[in-house]
C-alpha cells in the first residue's frame, strides 16, 4: 500500500492560511478558533472541532489567532468507505451529506482519544509487516467514534427541527427532483413560499442557499457516480439529465476544478462497483 495514500500532519501557527483540494478525503482536528471554507461555504470553529471533507472539496482554512490543526488524510484506495459503511456508518453521516454541517464540537475526553489515534497513527513503520492493516484498523477506530459522537447529536436523524416546517420538505423535494429540476422557483412554488423567503430560511439554517444545496447535490450524485460505477461519463451525463457530456463536464469543473475524467482518475473506481454486480 503506498504511503502517500495515508498520512498525518500536526501543525501549530499564530497565524494559519491554507487552500488546497486534492483526491483525499481529509479528518481535520482544530484546537483553537478559526474559519473553514469548503466549496465556497464558510463554517466557523470554536475551541476543539473535528470536521470531515471528502475528495475534491475546494478546502481554504484561515485563523488570525493561534491554532492547533492536525489532519489526517486518505485515499479512497486505501480504505473504502462504502465497502465499511456497517462498520463505520461514516458514509452520509461524516462524509458526503450536504444537508448536515461537515463539522462538530468534542468535549477534551474525545478530542484528546482521537488525538492520541493520530499519535499512534504516526509512529507506526509503513515498512513493517502488517502495518497497513493496523493503520486501517486506527482510522477504522477514528471514523467509529466520530460517528459515535455525531449520532449523539442527530436523536432523530432529521434535520433540527423549528417553526419551519418547510425545512424537511425541502430537503425530501431536493431528493426527489434534483435529477429533473434545478431552479430555485420550482421548489419555492411547490413550498408555497417565494423564492426570497425560502433562501432565508435556508440560509439561516444550512449556511447556504437553496441553489447551492441543489447544486452540491448534483455534484454528489455526479461524484458518486464517476467513482462508484463503471459507467461511462456520456451515461453518467445522461442519467443526471445534462444536454450532452461536453455541458455536464463543463458544469462539473465549474463546481469541482477538474473534468468529470480527471476525477475518476485520480479517485478512482471504487471496489463496491465490482461487488454488486
Amino acid at each position: 500500500m503506498k504511503s502517500t495514500f495515508f498520512s498525518v500532519q500536526k501543525k501549530s501557527s499564530a497565524y494559519f492560511k491554507n487552500t488546497f483540494s486534492d483526491s483525499m478525503y481529509h479528518i481535520f482536528l482544530f484546537n483553537g478558533n478559526g474559519k473553514i471554507v469548503v466549496d465556497f461555504i464558510e463554517y466557523n470553529f470554536i475551541g476543539k472541532t473535528v470536521f470531515f471533507t471528502s475528495p475534491f472539496q475546494n478546502i481554504q482554512i484561515l485563523s488570525e489567532n493561534k491554532i492547533e490543526i492536525e489532519v489526517l488524510n486518505f485515499h479512497g484506495d486505501f480504505y473504502c468507505i462504502e465497502f465499511h459503511k456497517k462498520e463505520v456508518a461514516c458514509n452520509g453521516l461524516l462524509f458526503n451529506n450536504i444537508y448536515l454541517f461537515p463539522h462538530f464540537s468534542l468535549t477534551d475526553e474525545v478530542y484528546q482519544e482521537i488525538s492520541d489515534y493520530f499519535l499512534k497513527i504516526k509512529e507506526v513503520n509503513h515498512n513493517e509487516d502488517f502495518s497497513g492493516s493496523v493503520l486501517q484498523s486506527y482510522l477504522q477506530l477514528i471514523l467509529a467514534i466520530s460517528s459515535r459522537e455525531k449520532n449523539k447529536l442527530l436523536p432523530d436523524k432529521e434535520i433540527i427541527k423549528d417553526e419551519f416546517n418547510e425545512l424537511k420538505s425541502f430537503q425530501n423535494l431536493v431528493e426527489e427532483h434534483f435529477l429533473l429540476e434545478k431552479s430555485l422557483s420550482f421548489y419555492a412554488d411547490l413550498l408555497h413560499v417565494t423564492s426570497n423567503t425560502l433562501s432565508k430560511k435556508i440560509k439561516s439554517k444550512f449556511n447556504k442557499t437553496p441553489s447551492q444545496i441543489i447544486q452540491e447535490r448534483v455534484i454528489l450524485e455526479a461524484k458518486k457516480q464517476i467513482h462508484l460505477t463503471r459507467k461511462s461519463i456520456k451515461e453518467i451525463a445522461v442519467e443526471l439529465n445534462f444536454n450532452d457530456e461536453f455541458h455536464f463536464s463543463k458544469y462539473f469543473k465549474k463546481y469541482v476544478g477538474i473534468s468529470p475524467t480527471q476525477f475518476r482518475k485520480e479517485t478512482g473506481i471504487s471496489i463496491v462497483a465490482d461487488l454488486y454486480k
